[in-house]
């Protein structure tokens, strides 16, 4: 999508601080941190939102969730704990249309988040 943030940060026209990269995903330091690590997981494929997932993204969907996995040990928040977050939709806390998923650690993550 040419007018997407996420999908400019993809392409290299947006500039980020890139935390891992694959075929699928793309994972980079969020600009306004919740907690001391925070970053983004991002599938590379343009899609809206959680709701517009389709059978043919579940492979990218479980993929992020091992990618989680791994970014977690390598930013050493793997064993005390952490948390992957994906809003949908405005009152879901969705800001940018490209589902995406935080993935926070690095101190006690109260519930409920705000």
């Amino acid at each position: 999508m040419q007018d997407c943030i996420f999908c400019k940060i993809v392409n290299g026209e947006i500039p980020s601080e890139k935390i891992y990269e694959d075929d699928m995903v793309l994972s980079f330091k969020d600009i306004e941190p919740a907690a001391p690590a925070h970053v983004l997981i991002i599938p590379k494929k343009h899609i809206s939102s959680l709701n517009a997932v389709t059978e043919e993204d579940s492979k990218i969907i479980a993929h992020v969730f091992i990618i989680a996995k791994k970014i977690a040990k390598e930013l050493g928040i793997d064993k005390d704990g952490y948390r992957v977050v994906s809003n949908c939709g405005e009152n879901g806390g969705q800001s940018v249309p490209h589902v995406h998923f935080h993935l926070l650690g690095g101190r006690l993550l109260k519930w409920p988040p705000g």
